[in-house]
């Protein structure tokens, strides 16, 4: 007796997104690979560059801020444009401005005129394109493989961002020890070059219906259509106390790695890596097991599991431990990140799905509050006490407000 089949439109993991006819997808999915690697390559190498240039934890957990505060800043405001501008000339100009950035960096390290506020600067561009990847590049994904498939997407997507968590933090070592902050630059400017070819060649997303009337009227709609959603609001409560106290302390595994732990740069790049391939196999298992019904508590506990590893992490005696807490660490990231976008645009009005994953950014865009906090503890007490203080109290936050959450 034969076993039914299950009619390809129905298949709802990962493995569909293989079949033919998903280009856009891949296309899309490649810039989004491409620009994750930069960000976790030169998230260690400006830690350490600013870290022995500075001796200031504080400055260090700031120039990770900056990556973030355009995120708060202008989240909603990109969610809004996102609703009038045709999305691929969005996404080909954010990474076009990226890969200037880079070349500029590149140059000044190499005529040994880098300078810490360069690094600022350079780390705010790469915040403005990051509030915008929610509502242009993964909106375009949720249009590219319809609602059905988004949860696969989004577990293919943040798959590859937790790759390159995994890989960029050892590349950079790497590219440090061998090359200097230069090196890594000229790898960013190549990458950047490869995300530029993929936004260009994907398939045009113009809106059909464009967006009128004010921008803050927009805005504000959107923010409406949130109070009134007990699950939206649930599902957005939970990124920003992540955000505000889990997300700051991967400004402090540089930090923690080379007072704490005395690991030279090729050990602190190694180390970082390890919450990467946390978050790898988080999203991996997401992908190759999640069913639509279980998105909500992959997000929620997968949140609470992060919060949790990050104290661990904070108080591990040795190296070997400290990498066993931070895959643990990322394995919570993984399936709470996997979920993210995926429930906030499957709860959300078609017609109103960019503006609510612009707010989602703005919510993402609190962490520079944590940052600000955690980067103060650690030169007040120590990177690894601040570190612990920050995921004791994202715990606490989210065990206060179950309530709130626990239906998402």
């Amino acid at each position: 007796m034969n076993r039914p089949t299950t009619p390809p439109e129905a298949d709802t993991t990962a493995r569909a997104l293989f079949a033919p006819g998903n280009a856009g997808f891949w296309r899309l999915w490649t810039v989004g690979v491409t620009v994750f690697l930069v960000r976790w390559m030169e998230t260690v190498a400006v830690g350490v560059f600013v870290h022995q240039r500075t001796g200031s934890a504080l400055l260090v957990a700031a120039i990770s801020m900056l990556r973030m505060l355009p995120m708060g800043l202008f989240g909603a405001f990109m969610g809004a444009l996102a609703e009038r501008i045709e999305r691929r000339w969005s996404l080909m100009g954010t990474v076009a401005m990226l890969g200037a950035a880079s070349t500029g960096l590149t140059l000044l390290a190499l005529t040994d005129r880098l300078e810490v506020w360069h690094l600022a600067i350079a780390s705010f561009l790469n915040g403005l394109a990051w509030a915008a990847d929610n509502p242009v590049r993964r909106s375009m994904i949720g249009d590219a493989v319809g609602a059905r498939r988004m949860g696969a997407a989004m577990s293919l997507d943040v798959g590859a961002s937790n790759a390159s968590r995994m890989m960029g933090p050892a590349i950079a070592g790497f590219l440090l020890a061998y090359a200097g902050i230069a090196g890594v630059f000229a790898v960013s400017t190549v990458l950047y070059a490869i995300a530029l070819y993929a936004a260009w060649s994907s398939s045009a997303h113009a809106i059909d219906n464009p967006a009128k009337g004010a921008i803050l009227a927009q805005i504000a709609e959107g923010l409406r259509m949130v109070r009134a959603n007990a699950r939206l609001t649930g599902i957005l409560l939970v990124t920003a106390i992540v955000n505000l106290f889990a997300w700051p302390f991967t400004s402090m595994i540089p930090v923690i790695a080379r007072d704490r732990l005395a690991l030279a740069p090729e050990g602190i790049g190694l180390l970082a890596s390890m919450d990467g391939v946390g978050a790898f196999l988080g999203a991996l298992l997401v992908a190759l097991f999640s069913r639509p019904a279980w998105y909500g508590r992959t997000y929620c506990w997968g949140a609470v599991l992060y919060m949790i590893m990050v104290m661990a992490f904070a108080m591990a005696p040795n190296p070997w431990l400290a990498g066993a807490a931070l895959i643990l660490t990322g394995m919570g990231q993984g399936g709470f990140a996997t979920m993210q976008a995926t429930l906030v645009y499957l709860a959300s009005p078609p017609e109103m799905r960019s503006r609510i994953l612009g707010v989602l950014s703005v919510c993402i865009g609190m962490g520079p509050i944590g940052f600000i906090a955690i980067g103060t503890l650690a030169d007040a007490i120590g990177a690894h006490w601040a570190t612990a203080a920050s995921g004791a109290a994202g715990l606490i936050s989210m065990i206060l407000s179950w309530r709130r959450w626990r239906t998402v």
